[in-house]
């Protein structure tokens, strides 16, 4: 689900590049029998009339495309799932376009990496790595996990460590008949980022970011397809489920 675009400096993306790129914020809806797991949330639907108010700053910087309707609870709703019966959200960091739609999952466990979350907590670590408590602290049950984490405990659906990006990055494998697919958000922007080690501007861990990039290649390397972060070109691929009409 594309839950709202953004444009931004391409240098953001890819270190040393000129000019902007317009990007998905994806959201994903894995369906598993023992419950319905959502990965990554998009933007707040503040951002939809005033984004400056909502994101100050960063408003500056990113052009938001938002329309009412490509909010994560409806989105939701277009395909008969209720917001409310989601069992787990997956944060892969707290990022606003990965978090902003967190508080339409009200019911959800929290399942986040314990070194982003504590710093999610730290008024100083959040302001320094750019976070908003007001899209994440918002009193759902948290599980603070420490690396690999197996959400079901039968291999489908597993949280894997590649911090860097921020201090407790994490992808979501996915495993289906087909294969495993690597939801890979922000551990890895774009096609680029993989094939040629390409760096955003900004970052948490350089070493980290491209240890984690080189897991991913493995992963890569033994079939595993990646959805990359907020690639334009991979995400016109990439079936969506319907916006409702407004």
């Amino acid at each position: 689900m594309t839950c709202g675009w953004l444009t931004g400096p391409l240098r953001n993306f890819l270190r040393g590049e000129t000019g902007h790129l317009r990007v998905p914020v994806p959201s994903f809806l894995i369906d598993h029998p023992r419950g319905k797991v959502v990965f990554d949330t998009g933007l707040h639907v503040d951002t939809q009339t005033d984004p400056a108010r909502r994101l100050g700053a960063v408003a500056k910087v990113y052009t938001v495309h938002f329309q009412p309707g490509e909010e994560l609870g409806a989105r939701l709703a277009a395909i008969a799932v209720d917001p409310a019966a989601v069992r787990f959200l997956v944060n892969s960091h707290l990022h606003f376009d990965h978090t902003g739609g967190n508080a339409q999952l009200p019911n959800a466990t929290l399942v986040v990496q314990r070194p982003e979350w504590e710093a999610g907590r730290d008024p100083d670590l959040a302001a320094a790595n750019g976070f908003d408590p007001r899209d994440y602290d918002l009193g759902h049950v948290v599980h603070a996990v420490d690396g690999e984490h197996d959400l079901f405990g039968d291999g489908t659906v597993v949280c894997l460590p590649t911090y860097g990006h921020t201090p407790g990055h994490q992808v979501l494998r996915v495993r289906l008949a087909t294969g495993d697919i690597i939801l890979a958000a922000d551990a890895c922007y774009l096609r680029r980022t993989l094939d040629e080690l390409l760096l955003p501007r900004i970052l948490h861990d350089r070493e980290a970011m491209l240890a984690s990039l080189h897991r991913l290649r493995q992963l890569r390397d033994a079939g595993a397809r990646i959805f990359f972060g907020h690639d334009p070109e991979f995400w016109a691929g990439v079936p969506q489920a319907p916006v409702p009409v407004t």
